[in-house]
């Protein structure tokens, strides 16, 4: 049985779960009831960082333009443009056991596609999750439900693992950017 967080509580997700190494976070979103005549497309990304928190190479963020770290750790698989249906809408697959030793930590964010140029903000976005699943088995071992707290906001950092010592833990974040995903980068070290 998945194990369900409260933004900002942590939990071991290798140690409880012993010889996991290959994992699945889903990301999932709907949106209220939009009549701006625009497109409403959010996207998942992940930041592999160092201790430092700040992503080394360009490479290492993983998204739609660069679906797959250098490493192959971390890969993304597919962009989705509209949030209709149900499930995961963009998935990050992650191979825990061949993450570099340099990176400590992999961030989780969503941000909305051209948000500022379409007027649009989390305050139209609702249902929105996070999870972890076992990619052998299909289980979800982890869920963390974002709640409606956002408003302006333009994206989401919603969790992240982390190493401690050669264990893996996760992260609930939910911590809002209302400068979309201009704002992630220069927080993890990227120009954009």
């Amino acid at each position: 049985m998945a194990i369900s967080l409260q933004k900002g509580q942590k939990v071991d997700l290798t140690k409880s779960n012993p010889g996991l190494t290959k994992i699945v976070i889903g990301l999932g979103w709907d949106v209220n009831k939009y009549d701006g005549g625009k497109d409403f497309d959010l996207d998942a990304a992940a930041f592999m960082l160092n201790a430092d928190g700040k992503v080394m190479e360009d490479k290492n963020f993983v998204f739609y333009n660069n679906p797959k770290s250098p490493d192959g750790s971390v890969m993304h698989t597919g962009d989705n443009r509209s949030g209709i249906g149900d499930g995961d809408d963009e998935q990050i697959k992650v191979d825990l056991g061949i993450v570099p030793t340099g990176i400590s930590k992999i961030s989780f964010g969503i941000t909305i596609h051209e948000a500022k140029e379409r007027n649009q903000n989390f305050g139209q976005v609702s249902n929105a999750y996070v999870r972890v699943l076992n990619e052998a088995s299909g289980e979800e071992l982890i869920r963390y439900d974002l709640g409606e707290d956002f408003s302006v906001e333009t994206a989401v950092v919603v969790g992240e693992l982390y190493r401690n010592n050669a264990e893996w833990k996760f992260n609930a974040i939910g911590s809002g950017y209302q400068n979309g995903l201009a704002g992630l980068c220069k927080d993890f070290g990227l120009d954009v």
